[in-house]
């Protein structure tokens, strides 16, 4: 409410059909209509309109004075009621079904459930049915929402700059990103040319072993017909062995260098399209890390849930393992803030599904897939079980393992 607002005897509601107008309202209702109905912008063109110049003082000084001018019938209030009729004529038609005063009450409380009220005060204060009970309602109503609207301004301001902030983290990570995928992509595109370059020149000699074989065998076709002497012949005919055996193992050479070219150039795309799906992953959502192989040495191993009974024997096991070995009960006892520490140190996480409650399980569960960190299920809580689980898992890192060495053995031999 503005400063010189006066408690001025409330507008008495008209028994006829003709709405009222701004000046005929109580003064109360003026600071509200004007603050909440005119945007600082319109508000400025009308009082600009008024004065017939351009208003050149503060926001609350414009204010202050469109709400004075508003007491009286002049040429800023009329302007003023023309701007809100303009503004507000389908709010003004939708609130002239009321024809009682508990309807347009009826009205007003939609409108304010809905959050918009800035045409429906208008209408609503002009009503022909509007009486002093109704006004008074409407301002207090008006005043706590101001308040309100106040707050959210303020809690929106800091979601906002929270969203800036995020926003920077996430721009500098696609930064990274984009120069490692430029960087790579400029690796492959050297040696793809520099593949290409060998072809050329493979192909080179291969067309100038094409030429000596034909000039041979034009030689060899003319000493055969001069027949010189089957000495001669011999000779000839064993170079021509060697070029042709030549040959073929160019042809193979040609035919390796052709494979690693495609292989290339498969590797280089799906490169580009890993590194576009990185860079759009990084807008959307948050980054995940692979999971780590599974190596007890030295390594936090937590156990989640579990009988009490059981509990020695998994510390004897990971410790023996060489392994560090951590318990949590899975919320029985121990606190679920305890547990989301717990799994932050973790390398490897255990998670014992039968002796353990749902809030825990599902929580191991989620964070083990946010973030990549891995995570053992065993469903019977001895420790028997727990063995076959780690042996099982320690087999298929080795068989990654050795894969993964076959692998670069054989890109070793083609190169």
């Amino acid at each position: 409410m503005c400063e010189h607002d006066a408690k001025l005897p409330l507008a008495v509601a008209s028994t006829g059909s003709r709405r009222r107008r701004l000046w005929e309202m109580g003064h109360e209702c003026h600071c509200p209509v004007v603050g909440v109905c005119l945007p600082l912008d319109v508000l400025r063109r009308v009082v600009g309109k008024a004065l017939r110049g351009k208003a050149v003082a503060e926001d609350y000084d414009v204010h202050v004075g469109a709400v004075a001018e508003c007491m009286h019938r002049n040429r800023m209030s009329e302007l003023l009621q023309d701007v809100l009729d303009t503004r507000y004529s389908r709010e003004v038609s939708a609130f002239k079904t009321a024809k009682t005063t508990q309807a347009l009450s009826e009205l007003w409380t939609l409108a304010v459930r809905r959050g918009d009220v800035a045409g429906a005060l208008w209408a609503v204060l002009t009503h022909p049915r509007c009486d002093p009970d109704l006004q008074e309602r409407v301002c207090r109503d008006m005043h706590m929402l101001q308040h309100q609207a106040g707050a959210r301004v303020q809690v929106d301001l800091v979601r906002f700059n929270a969203v800036l902030d995020e926003n920077a983290v996430l721009t500098r990570e696609l930064g990274r990103t984009q120069e490692r995928s430029t960087r790579l992509l400029a690796e492959k595109t050297n040696e793809i040319a520099l593949l290409g370059t060998r072809h050329m020149r493979t192909q080179a000699d291969n067309i100038a072993k094409d030429s000596r074989i034909a000039f041979l065998t034009e030689d060899l076709a003319e000493l055969k017909a001069s027949d010189p002497g089957r000495e001669a012949g011999t000779r000839l005919q064993k170079k021509l062995d060697q070029m042709t055996a030549r040959q073929s193992e160019l042809e193979a050479q040609n035919e390796g260098l052709r494979h690693m070219l495609a292989t290339a150039t498969k590797a280089l795309q799906a490169l580009t399209s890993d590194q576009a799906a990185k860079a759009n992953a990084v807008e959307c959502a948050e980054p995940r890390v692979a999971p780590v192989a599974l190596h007890l040495n030295q390594k936090n191993v937590l156990c989640v849930g579990g009988r009490t009974g059981n509990i020695a024997n998994y510390r004897d096991l990971i410790e023996r393992v060489g392994g560090r070995f951590a318990h949590h009960d899975g919320g029985l006892e121990d606190s679920h803030s305890v547990l989301d520490a717990s799994l932050a140190a973790a390398d490897l996480v255990i998670c014992q599904t039968g002796c353990i409650s749902h809030n825990a399980y599902w929580k191991v569960k989620d964070f083990c897939k946010r973030t990549g960190k891995r995570c053992v299920f065993v469903e019977n809580p001895s420790t028997s079980s727990l063995v076959r689980r780690l042996e099982q898992i320690s087999s298929q890192d080795t068989d990654a393992i050795q894969a993964h060495n076959a692998n670069l053995s054989r890109c070793d031999v083609q190169a």
